[in-house]
């Protein structure tokens, strides 16, 4: 008797729609939120806040991205991934809806900090990755990177775009028009077959039951771990490190005499290389051991961060090349690698809610290094004491891929046990 044969197309193509569903609603829901770095000198000057007052916005907005990591893993776990997406994008949709109205730092803390970062978290990457890996096995790290990039393709396309809005028509009308964009995205999800995309390719080893895994590691196993403390603070240190940086971007290069569009655009093209990063990255982390592709593009990261601060002795394009070509490569790049990790080491039941708990490290790491570098510049005045910290915890998060044995070993031993 003939084995049965399988149309790879039907495999294959959803799996790609899928793939190209997450990469979108990842670049939508994020780079509208990173595009609050090009807010930061509008908002300023229009409400004569301090720096620190201000970035302490985006602080608000991490630390709930941070904790909506873990409440979108819960409900993805409990509800499943349609609930997760019209949720949060209605939630967007009415952030940005309101913020142009707003005129005090406490309604910018409730509508974009935590309605944003809430909304941001039910539709990213924590519902991608669970999706993602019920698809995909054996390219599962350079599929992870494509829908971990669409953070750096957000960025890329939003933050010009909300610049030249700004410019064009306020900073009010254009949170007006990111409301009109999630409103559409809202419709697109009510219309998509969710149980299809809910239950993943038939040979995947992930694939579910009824939309739910059967087995697998709870959180609360998880949290018993050396693992997933482990991945928790290689996210919250290397979140210091990076959005310490990349929020006070823009400022900081108009301050070294760059102009509004090109600092705007610098910003951008980080954005750009963080996509390619975050790919070229993933596509490494299936060939190599991925405690040394880590590493690699920490190095970048260092290298990146030093060539910002000779920009304020030697100012001019090639540091300035250097810089986001260097900064972009490796911003977001560890995560990818961090997603797969996890999605080998904890299969099964609980993933989303094991992925966003350890997400939350993330949330919180980078609302620490956004405050702490907007404090540390009203402090000081300048941006060196902040550079100089981000750095510090940079190397802290390339550390732990070499220190924790669960984490360095993790391909060779791909389940960890409970402690």
């Amino acid at each position: 008797m003939q084995p049965v044969q399988t149309d790879a197309r039907y495999t294959v193509m959803p799996a790609l729609l899928v793939l190209s569903f997450c990469l979108l609603t990842t670049a939508l829901s994020r780079g509208a939120g990173e595009s609050f770095s090009v807010f930061l000198l509008p908002l300023s000057e229009h409400f004569q806040w301090e720096r620190a007052a201000v970035a302490s916005v985006y602080s608000v907005y991490m630390v709930a991205l941070g904790v909506g990591s873990l409440l979108a893993g819960l409900t993805f776990d409990r509800f499943g991934a349609r609930f997760n997406y019209l949720f949060g994008c209605g939630l967007l949709a009415l952030a940005y809806g309101l913020a142009g109205n707003l005129d005090s730092l406490l309604q910018f803390y409730l509508v974009l900090g935590v309605c944003g970062g809430l909304g941001a978290a039910m539709v990213g990457i924590i519902p991608s990755q669970s999706l993602i890996s019920r698809w995909f096995d054996r390219r599962l790290s350079t599929a992870l990177s494509l829908a971990y990039a669409g953070q750096g393709l957000g960025t890329l396309c939003m933050v010009p775009v909300a610049q030249l809005l700004i410019e064009q028509r306020g900073w009010s009308s254009t949170y007006s028009t990111a409301s009109i964009l999630f409103i559409a995205l809202w419709l697109l999800v009510a219309v998509l077959p969710w149980k299809t995309i809910s239950s993943g390719a038939h040979d995947n080893p992930r694939k579910t039951q009824n939309g739910k895994p059967i087995s697998g590691m709870s959180l609360r196993d998880a949290l018993k771990t050396r693992a997933f403390w482990g991945f928790f603070g290689i996210f919250g240190f290397t979140a210091i490190g990076i959005f310490g940086i990349s929020l006070q971007t823009v400022a900081y290069l108009i301050e070294q005499g760059f102009s509004e569009v090109h600092a705007a655009l610098a910003f951008g093209t980080i954005g750009m290389l963080s996509f390619a990063g975050m790919a070229l990255t993933g596509l490494a982390a299936d060939y190599w051991p991925k405690h040394l592709v880590a590493t690699v593009s920490y190095s970048l990261s260092f290298v990146g961060i030093a060539a910002a601060v000779l920009l304020q002795w030697y100012p001019g394009w090639l540091l300035l090349s250097v810089f986001v070509l260097a900064f972009g490569l490796s911003a977001g790049a560890r995560g990818p690698i961090i997603t797969t990790l996890m999605a080998q080491t904890f299969t099964g039941k609980g993933l989303a809610s094991i992925y966003g708990a350890a997400n939350l490290g993330q949330g919180v790491g980078a609302a620490t290094g956004a405050f702490s570098a907007g404090l540390l510049y009203d402090l000081s005045g300048g941006y060196n004491t902040g550079f100089a910290l981000c750095a510090l915890f940079t190397l802290f998060g390339a550390l732990l891929f070499w220190l924790i044995p669960e984490i360095r070993y993790a391909e060779n031993r791909p389940q960890v046990s409970v402690v």
